[in-house]
C-alpha cells in the first residue's frame, strides 16, 4: 500500500510539473502530456461530422459533449477538427463554417456573435525552432481569445497566444501572430491593422434611394 501511494504521489507531482510548464508556455513533449489523453473527444467529433443535417438535435447534443462550453444557437458546419475539443469554449450565436480546425492543447475562448469562414485554423500550439528541441514532438502552447462580434475570413491561421479584440475583422488568408485591437480591420501575412471600423461602415453596400424618392 505504501509503495502504491508513493508511486501515485510521484505521478501526481510529475503531472503537476508538466501542467505548470504548459501554463507558462514552456516546451513539453507528447509523452509528458499523455495523461491529458482522456480529455480528447475524437469519437464524438467523428460522430458529429457524420451526423446528417436532418438531425440537428443530435448535432447539438454532440457539440455539448465535445466542447468545454457552448452558448445558445451555435452553428458549426461539418467537417471540423479539434485536437481535444474539451478545451474550446464558444459563446452565443456562434457561426463556424466548414473545415474549421481547433488545435486546442490549451484553451480557445470565443465570445458571442463570432463568425468564422471556411478553412480557418486556430492553433494554440507551436514548436521550437531548433530541431533537437522538437524530439518527442516537443511543443509549447498558449491560449487564444476571440472576443465578441469578431469576423474571421477564409483560410486564416490564428497562432498561439493571440487575442482578437471585440468587433474586429480578419481578412481572408491572414496569419495572425500578434494581438488585434478592438474594432479594427487587420489583414496580411503577418496580419497587421489597416484601419479602424467606424460609423461610415454602416453605410456601405446599402441600396441608395433615388434623388426624388419620398
Amino acid at each position: 500500500m505504501a509503495e502504491a501511494e508513493t508511486q501515485a504521489g510521484a505521478r501526481a507531482a510529475a503531472e503537476a510539473e508538466v501542467r505548470a510548464r504548459i501554463a507558462a508556455g514552456l516546451v513539453y513533449t507528447e509523452s509528458e502530456a499523455a495523461f491529458l489523453g482522456p480529455l480528447r473527444r475524437e469519437d464524438e467529433i467523428f460522430a458529429y461530422n457524420h451526423t446528417p443535417p436532418s438531425d440537428p438535435a443530435r448535432r447539438r447534443a454532440l457539440l455539448g459533449a465535445i466542447l468545454g462550453s457552448v452558448g445558445e444557437r451555435p452553428v458549426l458546419l461539418p467537417p471540423f477538427h479539434a485536437a481535444y475539443g474539451s478545451n474550446v469554449h464558444i459563446g452565443d450565436d456562434f457561426f463556424g463554417n466548414a473545415y474549421l480546425s481547433f488545435v486546442d492543447d490549451v484553451e480557445i475562448r470565443i465570445g458571442d456573435g463570432v463568425m468564422i469562414a471556411p478553412s480557418v485554423t486556430l492553433t494554440t500550439t507551436g514548436h521550437p525552432v531548433h530541431p533537437a528541441r522538437r524530439e518527442g514532438f516537443g511543443r509549447f502552447s498558449e491560449p487564444i481569445v476571440v472576443e465578441d462580434k469578431v469576423w474571421i475570413g477564409s483560410n486564416v491561421v490564428v497562432l498561439p497566444g493571440v487575442r482578437i479584440g471585440h468587433g474586429s475583422v480578419i481578412g481572408a488568408g491572414s496569419v495572425v501572430s500578434r494581438d488585434v485591437p478592438p474594432m479594427t480591420v487587420a489583414v496580411g501575412t503577418p496580419c497587421r491593422v489597416v484601419r479602424e471600423i467606424t460609423d461610415d461602415d454602416l453605410a456601405t453596400r446599402v441600396a441608395q434611394r433615388p434623388p426624388n424618392a419620398r
